[in-house]
């Protein structure tokens, strides 16, 4: 049985600690396996962290997840904290976090299941057998650029900023992570931008032409304007394989991406950070839903986002492909069965709670694993 690792649990708010309890029993059931034991701390952040300790996140629990060999992250937020102050907000957690730890290549996979393929707004044929990685770029861009703030113009007129910034380095590293997935996958990259209307756009597309040709000359390497990237997405997304953008593109492509699978309560997601000269590489693996205060308590969330989660953190973290991909077959088959949580209901099929849908996933694991 493989050494124990050090995993860090963030359950956060909302639906989160309901979701990442189902994960905590896959947790258990692997362990029973012996197939590997983890060396799990849990800690609190977000509005739960702002209530007990006064701060979205805490020092000694950044210590912790510097400490973690990765660390599973729920959601964070909700109306109880919307006046707390810009600075003081739950959804700081995650940032300091990504700052941190330096956590700049966020993965989004959006998967059409074949069982789901009528949950998607769009036509059949349109998504069955969809598959695109998006990566986007997490610690810098518009969201952390400086300068940025409000101030008061002479005239007494306020006016707010945030500003568009990336080196060289910067979009290097994340387009590597772009090149190398697609030499995974199908080999091609479609890198999205603005380089019509924005200079920063001008250099993100020159920069990763230039790698593309220096390093990658074995990948497809194509670029798109956002705009039409996210209309292509709706029009025909098979054309993509793997999409790489920068933080505020990726941010709205990517959930534009995720209705793509039916719903946002499917979709996992994985925050890298660089290959340390230890070896050891910090990461952090989150589903895309927020923390859904209007069903949390309810026991009607659905858990996969978070299960997948967990399957994308033993693939990328530790390389425990088979075992990712049993989780991956697990979800499918409950799938297949016609179990559905309220988020993804379909004509003929059951609709289940979030700790029976926990319950199915744990007997197909047995079934699969015997």
């Amino acid at each position: 049985m493989p050494a124990n690792k050090k995993l860090l649990i963030l359950p956060g708010d909302g639906i989160g600690p309901e979701v990442m309890r189902e994960v905590r029993r896959v947790i258990e059931w692997m362990d029973r396996r012996r197939m590997v034991t983890f060396d799990v701390t849990e800690d609190l952040v977000g509005g739960a962290s702002i209530d007990a300790k006064g701060a979205p996140i805490t020092d000694s629990c950044m210590q912790a997840a510097k400490d973690a060999d990765a660390i599973l992250f729920g959601s964070v937020g909700g109306p109880k904290w919307d006046n707390i102050g810009f600075d003081k907000r739950p959804e700081i957690a995650i940032l300091r976090l990504r700052k941190e730890l330096d956590l700049f290549a966020n993965l989004r996979p959006a998967i059409v299941f074949d069982p789901l393929v009528d949950a998607s707004t769009l036509k059949a044929d349109v998504v069955k057998g969809l598959d695109i990685m998006i990566v986007r770029e997490s610690t810098g861009g518009i969201y952390f650029g400086e300068p940025r703030g409000v101030e008061t113009l002479p005239n007494g007129e306020q006016r707010g900023f945030d500003t568009e910034t990336y080196t060289t380095s910067e979009i290097q590293r994340v387009a590597r992570v772009g090149f190398e997935l697609a030499r995974k996958r199908q080999g091609r990259l479609v890198s999205v931008e603005k380089a019509n209307v924005m200079q920063s756009g001008l250099f993100w597309k020159q920069t990763v032409t230039a790698l593309g040709a220096a390093e990658y000359p074995d990948v497809q390497l194509s670029h798109m304007y956002a705009d039409n990237c996210a209309m292509q997405l709706v029009r025909n997304p098979r054309q993509f394989d793997v999409i790489v953008t920068s933080n505020i593109f990726g941010d709205l492509l990517s959930d534009l991406a995720s209705m793509l699978t039916g719903s946002l309560g499917m979709l996992p997601s994985a925050t890298l950070g660089a290959i340390q000269p230890s070896g050891k590489r910090h990461a952090l693996y989150e589903p895309i839903h927020g923390s859904a205060p209007d069903i949390a308590g309810k026991g009607v969330a659905n858990p996969l986002a978070q299960i997948l989660s967990f399957a994308m953190l033993l693939r990328y973290s530790f390389g425990m492909d088979e075992d990712a991909a049993l989780i991956e077959k697990a979800c499918v088959n409950v799938l297949g069965s016609g179990l559905r949580t309220a988020d993804i209901m379909g004509p003929g099929t059951a609709r289940v709670g979030t700790g029976v849908m926990g319950e199915s996933i744990l007997r197909e694991l047995e079934k699969l694993a015997a």
